[in-house]
C-alpha cells in the first residue's frame, strides 16, 4: 500500500492506511513530523470476526453483522470497534485501535499515543497558566487584562516606585 503525506500551507493533511486527518492547527503540524510511523501488524497475526452490534443506533444496527472484533494472536490482545454502521470503515479503525493499543504495550511513554497525550497535556497547561496570570493581575486591581504585561504590571506602573513588605518605597 501506498504511504504519504502531504502538508499544505493552512492545513495539514495527513493521509495514510485507511487514516484521514484535517486540522488548521500549526501545532498538530509540528506534531505530526516527531510521531514515529504506525506499527504495521501482519494479517496473518490476526484473528477477525464480525459481530451484531448493540447499544444506541436501532434495528439496524442489531439486525446486522458491522462490528468487527479483532483479537492479535502472538499478545492475546482483544480490540472491538462498532463506531459506524460500516463494516470496512470499523475494520479499519479496529486495525488502527489494535496497532495503537499494541505500540502503547511495546513502547510505553514513545508511542504516538503517549507523544499526543503529554502535548495535549502542555497545552491545557499553558492555558490554565495563562487564565491564572490573567486573573491574578484583575484582582491586584487592574481593570483591563490586555494592559497586563509580562512582568505582571500595566503600562501606567513604569513610572512609579515600588513599594516592599512594609509599604515604603524601595531604593
Amino acid at each position: 500500500m501506498l504511504l504519504y503525506r502531504s502538508i499544505t500551507v493552512r492545513s495539514v493533511l495527513i493521509t495514510s492506511v485507511a487514516r484521514q486527518i484535517t486540522a488548521g492547527s500549526g501545532s498538530i503540524r509540528r506534531l505530526a513530523a516527531q510521531l514515529p510511523p504506525r506499527i504495521v501488524i501482519k494479517e496473518d497475526d490476526i484473528e477477525e470476526s464480525f459481530l451484531k452490534g448493540s447499544g444506541p443506533g436501532g434495528q439496524k444496527i442489531n439486525k446486522t453483522s458491522s462490528a468487527v472484533q479483532l483479537k492479535h494472536i502472538p499478545t492475546g490482545m482483544v480490540v472491538k470497534s462498532q463506531a459506524t454502521r460500516s463494516r470496512s470503515q470499523n475494520r479499519s479503525i479496529a486495525r488502527r485501535l489494535l496497532a495503537d493499543k499494541l505500540e502503547d504495550a511495546e513502547k510505553g511513554s514513545a508511542s504516538r499515543t503517549a507523544l499526543k497525550s503529554e502535548a495535549k497535556r502542555k497545552k491545557k497547561a499553558s492555558k490554565a497558566k495563562k487564565a491564572r496570570r490573567k486573573y491574578r493581575a484583575l484582582e491586584d486591581g487592574n481593570n483591563d487584562p490586555d494592559e497586563v504585561s509580562a512582568t505582571g504590571g500595566t503600562a501606567d506602573d513604569k513610572n512609579e516606585p515600588l513599594y516592599n513588605d512594609d509599604g515604603k518605597p524601595e531604593a
